[in-house]
């Protein structure tokens, strides 16, 4: 169950006071890869930095990280033990994810971090993240509509949640890329607290960051991937200086290319699985400004001589159908409706039934084959690959889905 607000996590934390300065990311879409930048390029600094984001990929601890390796097991296991026994000692009734921030945050405190990259869960204001005080910089990725139920019904709404991490005296990063409405709400809070504001895109870091832009040159990347990283340097260039001061943040420019954020655009093998040879597309795009980069992504290069693609798709119950797959499934495409399983540490979050699934996609005008897969995953990724005749697949719908495939692929190699 998803409650949001700050009395429980501050609760948690109260007799534990954190030891590190945070950089704080809120958004909708982007704010996954732009903690990955900024960890990535921090540790290679020097700077000793835990990473904590949402969902996890395979594992419950792999959300957290210390110098870019995913914490050990047996410590993730002993600090969350000792922050449920204090749970349930003082009563609080955290949430899973209330716990999860907690034993994150503890985790950093006991491996002696000096920068936490911290993502928001959910929304920003209420989220239990926001619980952060020594906040070197606030940065807003990409916002969109999603999560209606708990944010907002409209764009000004949610934007103003996330705009909720924002804080006095603490300078914050913009994707200037946003649409109006959304710059507009973020602006005005910004003017209320009187912080120090940049807004970032590609384009502006042309003249702020010329060796940025130089490396956007020389390096082949998509659109939003420009817009993250451009984010994340900016945000780079301010919390640095406050802890390392003297190094040069141009320097470490070149080292983006060495982030790997999986389930982004990533390529896979499937053979250890369905005996496929050809590589296999993998994205959580999950809700439709997500689905939206993905689609022009496949149609720009996947779609060759008007090739259908075939796609292994899933998504969480409630989403928006068919604003996520109207943006990426064509007309002649065939679909492989699946559902996730069970979400160690958030059972609340349940998949689309995959028959319901499949219905709504029918409704896509000259749709190829659809086919609904319940439970079982690989049945579905069998279909897939041999209707596709080893053309373009993919498999996206949702970050859980993913997940799945990975774990599959994981416990193949075993």
């Amino acid at each position: 169950m998803i409650e949001l607000g700050l009395g429980r996590i501050s609760s948690l934390l109260q007799q534990t006071p954190l030891s590190w300065k945070a950089i704080h990311i809120a958004g909708t879409n982007g704010k996954g890869s732009i903690s990955s930048y900024l960890s990535h390029l921090l540790s290679t600094d020097g700077v000793r930095c835990g990473r904590f984001t949402s969902p996890h990929l395979i594992d419950r601890w792999d959300c957290i990280t210390i110098g870019e390796r995913v914490v050990q097991e047996s410590l993730f296991r002993q600090i969350e033990d000792q922050v449920k026994s204090r749970d349930q000692k003082l009563g609080i009734g955290a949430s899973e994810f209330e716990l999860l921030t907690a034993t994150a945050f503890e985790i950093f405190n006991h491996e002696k971090v000096e920068v936490g990259v911290v993502e928001v869960g959910m929304g920003g204001r209420l989220d239990a993240t926001n619980v952060l005080s020594d906040v070197l910089v606030s940065v807003i990725a990409k916002i969109g509509m999603d999560h209606q139920a708990f944010l907002g019904s409209t764009i000004e709404e949610i934007s103003r949640e996330k705009a909720g991490i924002l804080k006095p005296g603490v300078p914050c990063i913009v994707d200037n890329t946003n649409e109006p409405a959304v710059l507009k709400t973020l602006s005005n809070r910004i003017q209320e607290l009187g912080i120090d504001a940049t807004f970032v895109s590609p384009d502006s870091v042309a003249k702020q960051i010329p060796s940025l832009a130089q490396f956007f040159k020389t390096v082949d990347l998509e659109p939003h991937q420009q817009e993250n990283m451009s984010c994340a340097v900016s945000a780079l260039r301010v919390a640095l200086p406050k802890i390392h001061p003297g190094t040069d943040v141009l320097s470490l420019i070149p080292r983006l290319t060495d982030v790997k954020w999986p389930g982004r655009l990533e390529n896979i093998s499937l053979q250890s699985l369905v005996g496929r040879e050809e590589p296999v597309l993998l994205d959580g795009a999950h809700n439709p400004q997500s689905a939206d980069v993905l689609g022009k992504y496949v149609d720009r290069k996947l779609r060759s001589q008007s090739q259908p693609v075939t796609w292994v798709v899933a998504a969480s119950s409630g989403k928006d159908l068919a604003g996520v797959f109207r943006s990426i499934i064509r007309p002649g495409d065939n679909v492989a409706t699946a559902e996730f399983g069970p979400v160690d540490g958030m059972p609340w979050v349940m998949p689309t039934n995959a028959v319901e699934l499949a219905d709504a996609i029918q409704s896509i005008p000259e749709i190829g084959g659809v086919k609904s897969f319940e439970r079982d995953l690989i049945p579905a990724l069998q279909w897939a690959s041999e209707v596709s005749q080893c053309g373009p697949l993919v498999i996206a719908g949702s970050l859980y889905l993913i997940s799945d495939v990975h774990r599959l692929l994981r416990d193949a190699l075993k």
